[in-house]
């Protein structure tokens, strides 16, 4: 019942909810960035950590969710969540109308129109919004964040400072 009442509210009130999907492996400051500005643009931010089996995670789903949550403590309008499955399919289990997705170059954008086409032809409510990333961060990807810990380097300050790697600092992949 409580469902329902959620998802009335949000249609008959139009709440705009925007999921912004990923696998956060580790949430980098061009996410932190991202999020931060999409919050005045949205009533809700849902930051969906997908779940793939077939990918074998460097950090434990529940560490990233963990990290996330300290990171927007801040924001109640953010809110943390697993998923799996098709992303469109969680949006409209949401009751979202918007994909959120963040861009750094034309490669990403290249590759985020084609994903947001097929979103579009599989939920033609989903709207995909994209924004761009800040200038400072247009090279940062958790990919390298990944690299340089799997190397014994300092990754502290590519990730939110709220973040502590502790004992992944010197983790193998």
């Amino acid at each position: 019942m409580c469902k329902f009442i959620s998802l009335f509210k949000n249609i008959f009130f139009m709440k705009r909810i925007a999921v912004f999907p990923g696998s956060f492996d580790p949430i980098t400051r061009g996410h932190e960035s991202v999020i931060r500005r999409a919050v005045s643009l949205f009533d809700e931010v849902h930051i969906a950590i997908g779940v793939n089996s077939d990918k074998k995670a460097f950090f434990p789903l529940d560490q990233r969710i963990n990290w996330i949550k300290q990171v927007f403590d801040d924001l109640e309008k953010v809110k943390v969540s697993k998923y799996s499955g098709l992303t469109v399919d969680y949006c409209k289990q949401l009751g979202a109308q918007y994909l959120l997705r963040g861009l750094r170059t034309s490669a990403d954008f290249e590759f985020e129109r084609s994903i947001g086409q097929i979103n579009k032809k599989l939920n033609p409510e989903i709207e995909t919004i994209f924004l761009l990333t800040a200038p400072e961060h247009t090279f940062l990807n958790s990919s390298i964040v990944r690299d340089i810990l799997r190397h014994g380097g300092n990754a502290s300050e590519f990730i939110p400072g709220k973040i502590n790697l502790g004992k992944y600092s010197q983790q193998e992949g």
